[in-house]
C-alpha cells in the first residue's frame, strides 16, 4: 500500500464517520475559492482533485458548472455520491482515483483544497493539477503554510504521528476531543475581546477569529483531520512560488494570498505548454 493510499483511508474514516451533507458553509467555500468565485465556474468544465466526502462539491454545484467532477483514492467516495446526490446537484459524478496519477482531456477550471500536503510529493500533486487543466483553463489550490503553523507544527504535528497509527474512534474521541476543547475557549474568548493592535501577536491570531464563528464540533472535526492523517508537509511561499514559475503558466494570472495568517491560496491559468 502506498503513502498516499494510506493516506486517503485514514482521511475516509473521518469523512465517513460526518453526518450527511457538507460540513462547510457556503461562506468557508467562498473564502477558500476567492479569488476565483462563481462566475468563474459557471458554464465551465471544473474538476476537484481530492473531493473526500463532497463537502466542498456539494456548494460548487450551486455555481452552475457544465459539469463538475471529483475524484478521490478513499472510499470516502460513497459519501461523496451519497451527498451529491442528498443536495439535488446535477451535472456532477464521483470517481475513485489516484490524484497523482490521474489524466483527464483537461477542464476548464481544476482545483485541489486541503489534498497537496497531504501527499507523498505535494509537488506531483501539483503537477497532476496542471496536467488535467485544459489550455488557457484555471487551476485553484489551497495548501497548510509553513509561516505562521510554528505551534502547530511544534505541538500538533508530534502527536499526529502517533494518533494516526490509532483507531480512528481513538484519535476523534480519545484524543481530539479533549485536546481541541482548550483551544475552542482559546479562539472564542479571542473573537470575544476587543481588537488590541497587541493581541495580533497571539498565536494562530487570524486563524483563531476565523474559526471561532464555528461551533464545537467543527473544532473538533479540523483537530481529528490534523490527527488522523499520517502524512502532513507544511509549505513555505519559496516553494508555491517555485511551482508557479515553470513554464506553461500565463505569468501575469499568478497570484499567491495568505489566507487566515497560515495558508497559502494559489493559481493561475495554464497556457499552451508544461
Amino acid at each position: 500500500m502506498t503513502g498516499d493510499q494510506r493516506t486517503a483511508d485514514a482521511f475516509a474514516t473521518s469523512w465517513n464517520n460526518l453526518p450527511q451533507g457538507s460540513v462547510y458553509t457556503p461562506e468557508q467555500v467562498a473564502d477558500w475559492f476567492a479569488p476565483l468565485g462563481p462566475d468563474d465556474i459557471g458554464g465551465r468544465t471544473v474538476l476537484e482533485m481530492g473531493c473526500g466526502n463532497a463537502s466542498l462539491m456539494v456548494h460548487v454545484a450551486r455555481w452552475n458548472p457544465a459539469r463538475l467532477v471529483g475524484i478521490d483514492l478513499g472510499d470516502s467516495v460513497e459519501s461523496a455520491r451519497a451527498n451529491l446526490a442528498a443536495s439535488g446537484a446535477q451535472r456532477c459524478s464521483v470517481e475513485r482515483a489516484d490524484l497523482v496519477s490521474y489524466q483527464s482531456p483537461g477542464h476548464d477550471v481544476v482545483y485541489s483544497i486541503g489534498v497537496l500536503h497531504h501527499l507523498d510529493s505535494p509537488e506531483a500533486g501539483f503537477e497532476a493539477v496542471l496536467r488535467n487543466t485544459r489550455a488557457g483553463g484555471r487551476f485553484h489550490c489551497w495548501v497548510y503554510a509553513r509561516e505562521g503553523n510554528g505551534v502547530v507544527i511544534a505541538v500538533v504535528d508530534p502527536l499526529r504521528r502517533l494518533a494516526s497509527k490509532l483507531p480512528w474512534w481513538l484519535t476523534k474521541y480519545g484524543l481530539a476531543t479533549p485536546l481541541v476543547l482548550p483551544y475552542y475557549v482559546y479562539a472564542k474568548l479571542l473573537r470575544a475581546l476587543p481588537r488590541w493592535h497587541w493581541l495580533r501577536a497571539a498565536p494562530l491570531h487570524d486563524y483563531s477569529l476565523w474559526i471561532a464563528r464555528r461551533e464545537f464540533a467543527f473544532f473538533r472535526h479540523v483537530a481529528f483531520d490534523q490527527l488522523v492523517t499520517p502524512r502532513t508537509v507544511y509549505i513555505d511561499r519559496a516553494t508555491v512560488e517555485r511551482w508557479l514559475s515553470r513554464p506553461g503558466i500565463d505569468p501575469a494570472s499568478r497570484y499567491v494570498v495568505m489566507r487566515n495568517g497560515n495558508s497559502w491560496k494559489f493559481g493561475g491559468i495554464r497556457g499552451q505548454t508544461t
